[in-house]
């Protein structure tokens, strides 16, 4: 029989000659993914995501319809051009899921790079279509053309299915690891259903076409069911619209979506007749699955939108309450900085007491005064220690003040930490070699970039690390190390505390460690808390309980931060300072 002989089709599609199963697979299809698509694309025109799902639908569409035609059409000059745009499309579908997983997952359009490589990919099927590389002759006999394709576009039947599927797998998990709980539940979802569909029309599809050139099928009928999967596709993009608001659609708009997809499956008792048992079957079968899924994700929305009011009544009160503390915190602010200045003033009127007496006590040592007993210079030296511990506290509270209040003065200037870290070294060698300890430090292998710093101040933080791990620690090794991190993650401390956050850079770290009393697990939480100190069985240590916080607001005013390690009581401590390479606007060096 020849291609003629098959009966001209009712309407241009409609024929008795082809398997009943051919309208039920495309026309429901075409009509569900041309009216979701358009759908959302008229519900957000301007929104890049609606106008690609759009773009998918059309081009699947076109391509069903053209099969359509291939199934019933007799005229071989009509099917070789519907032929010949088969593989175009099947591309553009491969090229646009792709973009349209990438933009749902980013929330924006992809790079100019990736948009050039897109257009490379597809660009050769576009121009090769109408060549003989796609389509070299016609079978008038059976009324196809599967034995005159190209390998070229055989093979990228499959190459751009395998390609959808593997891009946007990657892309799923790599986001899906990062991405929050909700997030995380629109990722599966969309993945799935995106996955499924990609799978049944371009593996299907090539199985029918690669089994019935072999002989083995005598026709390509299988690739009918792979066109349910944009079926099984819309159905996930529903659930997302209805649970999720995807592509910014209301929930009024979503039930009445649901509700047409369900007429839509059940107006297929029209393309079938009443004879045929088996596709009748299955049409209801279809309805009862959409009609129950559809009654069900609408109460669990209407459920969500209660407790949505519910929220929104419980935030109303909440925001009265805030007000209120909003009074309240003003208040407090006032009294905070009333505090500070409190303390500024006080810091240095009590600066003034102890700073001659110093003098004085210095020329009694010395002897300028006389020569001292033994019981003398002992008594002179306790006032002296008292006096310069009292110094050392209102060095500490005017440090506290005039950093927590911004009036602290920085001298940055570009400076080597490792030199630093030396100077260190060298001012407390004597003092660990005193205690018999051993103090180690070794400059780094590596040249490190320098930073904008004040070297008065970091020499100050690092030297209390060290001069604190000498007297905490009674025997055994105080270890100094600085070293280059590339990879580090450090909270960025900036003048307005709203703008700190969580960035990824390039540290130079400074390590301190120390095989002395180490530090409890409920003590290191607290250990740079105003007025915090520790005291051991090992070592009975007088200070102020402020040197820590000093040191830490001295790291944050850098852009660094700075914490301790310790594996507990009796097993030494780390303090770790962390300066990013990459520093905040508002650190320069001054002139």
């Amino acid at each position: 029989m020849i291609c003629y002989s098959f009966s001209n089709p009712l309407y241009f599609i409609f024929s008795s000659d082809v398997p009943a199963l051919l309208y039920y697979s495309h026309i429901p299809t075409v009509i569900v993914a041309m009216l979701i698509g358009f759908f959302v694309f008229w519900k957000g025109k301007q929104i890049l995501i609606n106008r690609l799902l759009f773009a998918i639908s059309a081009c699947f569409s076109l391509w069903v319809i053209s099969n359509l035609i291939l199934w019933t059409n007799i005229h071989s000059d009509l099917m070789l051009f519907a032929w010949s745009f088969l593989r175009v499309l099947s591309s553009l579908i491969s090229i646009l899921s792709i973009y349209f997983i990438y933009v749902f997952l980013e929330k924006k359009d992809v790079p100019l790079l990736l948009k050039s490589v897109f257009l490379i990919l597809v660009t050769p099927v576009i121009i090769l279509s109408p060549t003989h590389i796609n389509l070299r002759g016609f079978n008038i006999t059976g009324c196809d053309a599967y034995m005159f394709e190209g390998l070229l576009f055989q093979f990228s039947r499959i190459f751009f299915g395998v390609l959808a599927m593997a891009w946007i797998f990657v892309l799923l998990v790599r986001k899906y690891r990062k991405a929050e709980a909700d997030f995380r539940k629109q990722i599966l979802l969309m993945g799935l259903g995106m996955e499924l569909f990609l799978f049944s029309f371009f593996i299907e599809t090539f199985l029918a076409a690669y089994l019935t050139d072999m002989g083995i099928l005598p026709d390509s009928r299988l690739e009918f069911y792979g066109l349910f999967g944009m079926t099984v596709f819309m159905g996930f993009l529903a659930y997302l619209i209805v649970k999720f608001k995807a592509f910014r659609i209301k929930m009024l708009a979503a039930q009445a979506l649901v509700t047409t997809i369900v007429v839509l499956v059940g107006a297929q008792y029209f393309f079938t007749p009443l004879t045929n048992v088996t596709n009748m079957i299955l049409i209801s079968v279809t309805v009862l699955v959409a009609w129950i899924l559809g009654v069900w994700l609408v109460k669990s929305v209407k459920l969500e939108v209660k407790r949505k009011e519910q929220l929104q009544k419980l935030a109303d009160s909440l925001a009265v309450s805030n007000d209120k503390l909003r009074v309240v915190n003003v208040k407090l602010e006032k009294i905070d900085a009333t505090k500070t200045d409190f303390i500024n003033i006080a810091s240095h009127q009590l600066h003034k007491v102890p700073t001659p007496i110093k003098g004085y006590l210095s020329l009694l040592l010395e002897g300028d005064y006389g020569k001292l007993t033994k019981e003398q210079r002992r008594v002179l030296e306790n006032i002296n220690s008292a006096n310069d511990r009292q110094i050392s506290l209102v060095d500490d509270l005017l440090n506290v003040a005039r950093l927590e209040s911004g009036r602290f003065k920085l001298n940055f200037e570009s400076k080597q930490l490792a030199n630093i870290c030396q100077e260190v070294y060298d001012n407390l060698l004597p003092a660990a070699e005193e205690k018999g300890l051993e103090l180690a430090y070794k400059q780094p292998n590596q040249k490190l970039p320098e930073l904008i710093l004040d070297k008065g101040k970091i020499f100050e933080a690092i030297f209390n690390f060290v001069d604190n791990a000498i007297k905490y620690t009674s025997k055994g090794k105080v270890d100094m190390r600085v070293e280059l991190d590339s990879k580090s993650q450090y909270r960025l401390r900036e003048k307005d505390d709203n703008q700190k956050g969580q960035l990824k850079g390039a540290v130079i770290r400074c390590t301190v460690s120390d095989t002395g009393a180490g530090i409890s697990e409920e003590n290191i939480a607290e250990l740079f808390a105003k007025f915090s100190r520790k005291d051991t069985a090992n070592a009975n240590i007088e200070g102020t309980g402020l040197g820590l916080y000093v040191v830490k607001l001295m790291i944050e005013a850098h852009g660094g931060r700075t914490w301790a390690e310790s594996e507990g009581e009796g097993k030494g401590s780390r303090f770790i300072i962390e300066i990013p390479t990459k520093q905040p606007e508002h650190i320069v060096v001054k002139k």
